[in-house]
């Protein structure tokens, strides 16, 4: 078995440890802020702290971050696509990318993927294990010490924005996936805000009702963006293309969003992956109009991405403006997602966490 990761525990935890140890309270806030704001790769490098603890901590708690296994970076260069391998072995994938205002850590929650959406490489490769929190947090904390090692950055915000969004389902791994957006978002240290942190999800009906009885450390619900993988409007679609839906359908998804919205005040993002000739007709776009009216909600359409196992074709130009035009007749917030790092397989629905030949 692994030694612990000092990634794997929360404060008070960490607290109990050093206090355990005889230490007074303060040590464990200048571990805590030498991990999430300093973003210390050694336990070394904690020069606050006496010897002696940092030998005892080293010796008892490795601090071990992921192995970069390959990296590939898009041609633009705005796209990073990182291999990681955790401490077992087993490995993921994660990627950064980077916009005019914003630096964006798409992180994954799973090895694998266990529900299995017809055109996503993630669940193509079937499902090994959850992530802890600390492997969560340890992806996002990896791009901020590269990002800050440019130097182009702001020092006490390299991450802009964190999107739950890699592989895995997040509400497939509730705790973890609870906690390390807790310890992403902690004010006393890595300082990322709520509201730049977005959970992406099929649909678990149980857990969005969970999520929506969150409260962050202010008490007040979570400020997270809660993204719904939909991609059909009609059972009948949805069923082939996310099988889940079988257990969890659309009425069902729907009340849960309806819930949510109620009891947090907060926006919902809708994903779409458009495939020609599948469900990018004006008559999926109607159904889906339709499911949407009376919610706070907006609607994320992406063409889709090619991925080993599937067929499936992204939609023509005409295709997408006929699409979106009932939308916006409709009165349906929109946007068609910028198609990024398609080359390196680092967009949505790419990622497998193997490494591959080019």
């Amino acid at each position: 078995m692994n030694p612990p990761s000092p990634y794997d525990l929360s404060l008070p935890e960490l607290q109990a440890l050093l206090e355990g140890w005889g230490e007074p309270p303060f040590r464990a806030r200048q571990v805590w802020e030498w991990l999430y704001v300093h973003l210390a790769e050694d336990w070394d490098q904690m020069t606050s702290l006496p010897r002696s603890l940092r030998e005892r901590l080293a010796a008892h708690l490795p601090l071990v971050l992921p192995r970069v296994l390959a990296t590939q970076v898009s041609s633009d260069g705005l796209t990073r696509k990182d291999l990681l391998q955790l401490a077992d072995g087993e490995t993921i994938e994660t990627v950064l990318m980077r916009y005019e205002r914003r630096r964006t850590a798409c992180i994954s929650t799973q090895v694998g993927c266990p529900i299995g959406c017809l055109f996503c490489a993630t669940g193509q490769a079937g499902f090994r294990r959850n992530l802890s929190a600390g492997e969560i947090v340890a992806q996002a904390l990896h791009f901020a010490r590269i990002l800050r090692a440019e130097g182009s950055v702001p020092a006490d915000r390299p991450l802009s924005n964190v999107v739950l969004m890699g592989m895995g389902e997040p509400l497939l791994n509730y705790p973890a996936t609870l906690e390390a957006i807790h310890r992403l978002s902690d004010p006393q240290g890595f300082r990322l805000g709520q509201r730049h942190i977005t959970l992406s999800t099929v649909g678990i009906v149980p857990e969005i009702d969970r999520l929506a009885g969150e409260k962050s450390p202010s008490r007040g619900p979570l400020q997270i963006t809660l993204a719904i993988s939909l991609h059909a409007a009609t059972d009948e679609l949805r069923n082939r293309l996310v099988p889940i839906n079988r257990r969890y359908g659309l009425d069902a998804l729907f009340a849960a969003c309806r819930r949510y919205i109620s009891r947090t005040g907060r926006r919902i993002s809708f994903e779409w992956v458009l495939i020609a000739g599948v469900n990018d007709s004006p008559a999926q776009a109607e159904a889906l109009a339709d499911r949407l009216q009376g919610l706070t909600a907006h609607v994320n359409l992406i063409p889709l991405n090619p991925t080993p196992a599937y067929e499936g074709k992204p939609p023509s130009r005409q295709a997408i403006a006929a699409f979106t035009e009932v939308l916006e007749r409709r009165g349906i917030p929109f946007t068609v997602r910028l198609r990024r790092g398609i080359e390196i397989q680092a967009g949505c629905g790419q990622l497998r966490g193997v490494k591959r030949e080019k």
